[in-house]
């Protein structure tokens, strides 16, 4: 927390506001990874959302919350993200964390088949308790549009401290490498631009380590 302590001022200015949320949303270039992911039978999806949850954890700006009115920072992620059921209605998966990358797709894939069968709305997170729904980001993909802008649902401002992130549609560029719309919604106090660079940094970082190490 001594990082946060550097900034606290900023963020009791920006948490002073009615509204304290960043919103960014840019052209995300990673190197392609799909041949990668069709060379190993990986989905591409959740290859990134794996790539994706492990930056997140490396910047330290992404896992600060606000808890009984104190801030904290968080020590695991639980991925979550939107799909569309079969009857082509929005519905919430949630999984466990894996820091091996085949697990967590597996894991994913389980949740995304239990989540796109399911009728009934799951994953809320209204069964969590206030501490719990903390260990949350926010996670959805568009992948048909190729989007500019995203305004996120909040419950109240003054408690939006959890990041909202989606991206969308994947585009081929011709030196090897895809871009996205991504975009990022998160509390201003803990997330400048900076840090939402930060994070586009080390998604592309982990992307390549992968296709050029393996699985890590």
């Amino acid at each position: 927390m001594n990082n946060f302590e550097k900034r606290r001022d900023r963020f009791e200015l920006f948490e002073s506001m009615e509204n304290p949320l960043l919103n960014l949303t840019f052209n995300l270039e990673v190197t392609d990874f799909r041949p990668f992911c069709k060379v190993n039978e990986l989905p591409p999806f959740h290859f990134f959302l794996f790539h994706l949850f492990k930056s997140l954890m490396k910047v330290d700006n992404f896992r600060y919350r606000i808890y009984k009115n104190e801030v904290i920072k968080i020590d695991r992620l639980i991925p979550s993200y939107t799909v569309m059921n079969e009857d082509q209605v929005l519905n919430f998966t949630r999984f466990e964390h894996s820091e091996e990358l085949k697990e967590f797709i597996e894991r994913s894939l389980k949740a995304k088949e239990e989540s796109t069968k399911s009728r009934m709305l799951l994953h809320s997170a209204e069964e969590f308790t206030e501490r719990e729904i903390k260990d949350y980001v926010f996670i959805t993909s568009i992948p048909w549009l190729d989007f500019t802008s995203i305004q996120h649902p909040v419950k109240k401002y003054k408690s939006a401290d959890i990041p909202s992130i989606a991206w969308g549609k994947f585009k081929s560029l011709d030196n090897g490498r895809l871009t996205m719309p991504f975009s990022v919604q998160a509390h201003h106090g803990f997330v400048d631009g900076f840090h939402i660079h930060q994070l586009a940094e080390a998604i592309a970082h982990s992307i390549d380590q992968t296709i050029l190490f393996g699985e890590k």
